[in-house]
């Protein structure tokens, strides 16, 4: 049976595409599959069905939209260690270590995030993100450390992923990049798309309707390298990567957007998360410490 999802298009909510709109705002639904949904009327704006994928969505309209329950899944719960940082009914917060993949995919049939998740829960996770990501709001790249947050039911995903796309949740990340970062801080403002021939990379694409926002502050600065707290206000793939990268400061340990810097995996870290808890209905924070392998590493720049 079909679940259904209503929203309210936020005040400040740039134009875009209603497939693309939604492909961002509903967890666990591709693009394609949004399309498909459009087309068989099962999108709704303001009460009508509106079968063009191309509709521009306004501030205020109200959308709602048959989402089909998600596929069967074959995954295997895995006992792997997890850093867990706070588990309640509703959701967890863990700790990812750097080279954990998140979930299954080309190349990763196990041995994720999520296996272990599943272990831990005894299944109990939500639906929306799919057969693949249970339980997932949100993701990390495989070697960049730091706080998730999980959903471990339907409605806690839903609020969460409201939140993700109303750009309300504060995040908070740490990094090292190569050089020496002029001003102390500062804002990146480049919209950001699928590189024109690497088709895996990211880029920045001033042809691009994907706005990508990131404020930094600079906390130490080193002979050739900086360490800085980033404060991303969107959330596009490869987002830090690829704005560090196009100042002409990459993250050390990045090779596909930079270079090693003798750093062995991406000094890239979530350093802090803050949301609106569903269940409790309060605002709350977690924070992790940089782990040990990039302090020892940074060490080395002193």
């Amino acid at each position: 049976m079909a679940d259904l999802f209503r929203h309210r298009v936020t005040s400040g909510t740039p134009t875009d595409r209603l497939d693309r709109y939604l492909a961002h705002t509903v967890p666990g639904v591709s693009r394609s599959k949004v399309q498909r949904l459009i087309l068989d009327g099962k999108v709704r704006v303001n009460g009508r069905p509106l079968r063009r994928p191309s509709y521009k969505v306004n501030p205020g309209e109200e959308i709602s939209l048959e989402v089909p329950p998600p596929e069967p899944s074959d995954l295997k719960p895995q006992k792997m260690p997890l850093n867990i940082l706070h588990e309640d009914t509703w959701l967890l917060v863990v700790d990812k270590p750097a080279g954990l993949v998140v979930h299954p995919g080309a190349g990763h049939a196990d041995g994720t995030l999520v296996n272990a998740l599943l272990a831990h829960s005894g299944l109990k996770l939500s639906r929306m993100g799919g057969a693949v990501k249970p339980g997932l709001v949100h993701r990390l790249d495989k070697d960049t450390s730091g706080i998730m947050v999980v959903a471990k039911d339907d409605a806690t995903h839903w609020d969460l992923s409201r939140q993700f796309a109303g750009r309300s949740v504060l995040r908070v990340y740490q990094a090292v990049v190569r050089g020496r970062m002029e001003h102390d801080q500062g804002t990146i403002d480049a919209p950001i798309g699928r590189h024109p021939v690497q088709r895996k990379k990211m880029a920045v694409r001033h042809d691009s309707e994907r706005d990508a926002i990131t404020k930094y502050k600079v906390l130490k600065r080193f002979k050739d390298a900086t360490l800085v707290e980033l404060y991303p206000q969107t959330g596009r793939t490869h987002q830090l990567r690829v704005h560090l990268a196009s100042i002409g400061h990459p993250i050390l340990g990045d090779t596909e957007y930079g270079v090693s810097g003798g750093f062995s995996r991406q000094a890239l870290h979530a350093h802090r998360l803050g949301f609106r808890h569903p269940g409790i209905e309060q605002r709350v924070e977690f924070v992790s410490p940089l782990p040990r392998d990039l302090e020892r590493q940074i060490a080395r720049l002193k």
